[in-house]
């Protein structure tokens, strides 16, 4: 049946990409533009590695009944208005019974359908594979700053201006403070995130640089891949300058939501009660319960995310006493215009190294 399989190379020749594995195991993760179309339900997937451990004839025996329902239903439900010449190319976990038997059923009724070889894990090697090689290939200008000085909306602006961004924050769905889970938004599975982050980086020119902002390892739950890292922490830099009245107004803006769940904001503020001491941390907290905002605000920059950027870039960004700076205003000046002059600034210090016009 070798045939009827097709490699990763391929993925472009198929008119549709179909995901037979589990809702979960799709949800964790899955080659970009495919739909699921479960072969087996989450549950059914239990029942049948259950009876495996037993019995591997009735584990068949039993997933073959489960899974020619389950394709039934698909082609009488999701596939009935497929046309005659429709070219799907399947997969599950690690191109076996669950890809190969829906391969099979589409190839009987006419359609030239392809079962992917190695499955979702062939995919999944070949995006590690992507994570260690691509972040070398790329240029790096780090917007260096402590919390609440605008990076995010001067990289926005930067993009907005025309410059080649990568927004890894809004890829992971974290700000990457302590308090930086964003409302009513999940982080994606570290997977997921991965799959995200290589599409990104194939979209990169690497003849031109690419701003990114200056970021530990970790960025909530999700990890950052070692190559990337070592890119940004080895790159030019530009520090971000805002006075902290502004800081401590953007602050409010964006963590604005956390003060209607005190409960949650006061879990947080807890955690850090062995890096600050119990008496300090109790005192940020009768700040919140008594509606002292924007006291609570500054206390933070001054006295918790100062001094953690301090640390951080000692550690981190060694150069960073000698790298440029540039004064934004986040929340009182026009962000795209001064992205603009921040690059006119950076190309009249040579710093950007463009091989191409821009």
């Amino acid at each position: 049946m070798n045939h009827q399989r097709a490699t990763l190379s391929q993925l472009g020749e198929f008119d549709e990409i179909i995901d037979v594995r589990t809702p979960l195991e799709y949800a964790e993760d899955h080659v970009p533009g495919a739909i699921n179309a479960p072969v087996l339900s989450n549950e059914e997937r239990v029942i049948v590695g259950t009876l495996y451990k037993n019995s591997p004839f009735d584990a068949t025996r039993v997933g073959a009944a489960i899974a020619a329902r389950n394709i039934a239903m698909h082609l009488d439900t999701t596939f009935a208005d497929r046309p005659r010449n429709w070219r799907p190319l399947v997969y599950c976990w690690r191109g076996g019974k669950r890809s190969g038997s829906m391969t099979t059923m589409f190839n009987m009724i006419g359609w030239r359908a392809r079962q992917l070889e190695g499955g979702y894990k062939t995919y999944r090697n070949a995006v590690v594979e992507s994570l260690g090689t691509l972040p070398g290939q790329l240029r790096y200008v780090v917007l260096a700053g402590p919390t609440g000085s605008g990076k995010t909306r001067l990289l926005q602006a930067l993009g907005q201006a025309g410059a080649q961004t990568l927004d890894l924050e809004a890829l992971a769905a974290h700000r990457g403070s302590l308090l930086g889970a964003l409302p009513a938004r999940g982080q994606p599975a570290q997977k997921s995130f991965d799959t995200a982050l290589v599409q990104q980086l194939r979209t990169l020119d690497p003849a031109q640089p690419v701003f990114v902002e200056a970021e530990s390892r970790r960025i909530g739950a999700i990890t950052l891949p070692v190559a990337l890292v070592e890119g940004i922490h080895a790159a030019t830099c530009v520090v971000v300058e805002v006075a902290l009245k502004e800081r401590v107004a953007l602050l409010l803006e964006e963590y604005g939501h956390l003060l209607n769940d005190q409960t949650y904001f006061r879990e947080q503020l807890l955690k850090l009660t062995p890096l600050h001491g119990r008496e300090r941390i109790e005192s940020w907290c009768r700040l919140l319960e008594e509606g002292h905002h924007a006291a609570l605000s500054e206390t933070l920059v001054t006295e918790h995310y100062d001094p953690a950027y301090s640390r951080s870039t000692r550690k981190h960004y060694p150069t960073l006493a000698t790298s440029p700076r540039f004064v934004f205003h986040p929340m009182t000046g026009e962000p795209v215009e001064e992205a603009r002059t921040l690059l006119t600034q950076l190309r009249a210090e040579n710093l950007l190294g463009e091989t191409s016009g821009r």
